[in-house]
């Protein structure tokens, strides 16, 4: 038979107080005479109650968990952030719900509605649309605390943190240009995300800036899968007048980028160079090693975190948006074109 769980009211009948008392005992709030706390306790002890600190939490509004909403937590870039989050959150006493929004706007406004109505405290978010965004600009009107990292959502009045990814990307085509490429392929997301579109516009602007007319054809179009980035790869790499060299939009797509070239027989960097944006483990553990363009993970995590915690203080000052310089880290992915 299942053992009928002690609840408050219990402990206070074998302490001959009040619930009320009982409660003021053992959550050590309001004023409780010394004997009387500690017949409370010995009573708790007693009988084996354990406090149920998530209803309590729920029923002052104060529930000290705080929800990250990434695009896809298998990306190495959102793990690594998620990690920081919770390491950093953990030191003031609050804990870490995640919630992936698979980059679906419909997605993380029904995440966001749900975890509202379970009282977490506030959110550090990275919006799957930086137009259709009317829902964390409400999130913002309404007083949550909300931290946006890695791109920004219209109209929403809450701190963020980005970085410099039109920048970085220039500094990716930069490299490959001054290594003698001309024909620079490029591996994109297809969603309406920020972070596409700017890195997107980098590739432009520096293919632009070297005289380089931008091509069509040497834009490949993926979800940010590795799967579907292999299929593009290959894609991409069949057509009669291929690129010698490519930039990825993210580390999952390098993953694919860098599997589909192996499937097709082809070499890096001797018949293609690779440059990915976004560090990621394995990236120094292949042969050879993959030339990236680096955000400060590490960084951006904790910073987020001690941003939510001074909101969840108390803290009224305009919000901050914070825009982190990128790293092109030069591996062994990139030499020059093959002679043709």
């Amino acid at each position: 038979m299942k053992r009928r769980t002690i609840t408050l009211e219990d402990v206070a009948v074998a302490a001959s107080v009040s619930r009320a008392t009982a409660a003021r005992a053992l959550s050590h709030h309001g004023y409780v005479g010394d004997e009387t706390a500690t017949r409370v306790q010995e009573a708790a002890d007693r009988l084996g109650y354990r406090a149920n600190r998530v209803a309590q939490a729920l029923r002052s509004g104060q529930l000290p968990i705080a929800g990250f909403i990434p695009g896809d937590i298998q990306n190495p870039f959102f793990a690594g952030i998620a990690h920081d989050l919770e390491v950093e959150l953990r030191k003031h006493g609050h804990n870490l719900l995640i919630a992936s929004s698979g980059d679906n706007a419909a997605q993380e406004r029904e995440l966001l509605e749900s975890l509202r109505a379970l009282g977490l405290c506030g959110f550090v978010l990275t919006p799957a649309s930086a137009a259709s965004s009317q829902h964390i600009a409400k999130l913002a009107r309404d007083g949550v605390p909300c931290v946006l990292i890695d791109r920004v959502a219209k109209g929403a009045r809450c701190d963020s943190i980005v970085v410099d990814n039109v920048g970085g990307a220039r500094a990716a085509v930069d490299y490959l240009v001054a290594n003698g490429h001309r024909r620079i392929g490029f591996l994109r997301d297809d969603s309406q995300i920020f972070t596409a579109q700017e890195r997107l516009a980098g590739y432009l602007r520096a293919l632009t800036g070297h005289g380089i007319v931008p091509e069509k054809q040497l834009i490949a179009r993926s979800r940010s899968v590795v799967e579907h980035a292999i299929a593009a790869t290959t894609r991409l790499f069949r057509r009669r007048n291929k690129p010698t060299a490519l930039f990825t939009v993210d580390s999952l797509m390098t993953q694919g980028a860098l599997l589909g070239l192996r499937a097709m027989g082809l070499q890096v960097p001797h018949d293609v160079s690779l440059i990915g944006f976004d560090d990621f483990s394995l990236a120094t553990f292949t042969d050879p090693q993959i030339t990236v363009v680096a955000q400060p993970t590490a960084e951006i995590g904790a910073l987020a975190a001690r941003l939510l915690i001074e909101r969840l203080a108390g803290d009224m000052a305009d919000p901050q948006h914070i825009r982190f310089p990128t790293q092109l880290i030069v591996r062994g992915s990139v030499s020059c074109p093959p002679a043709r």
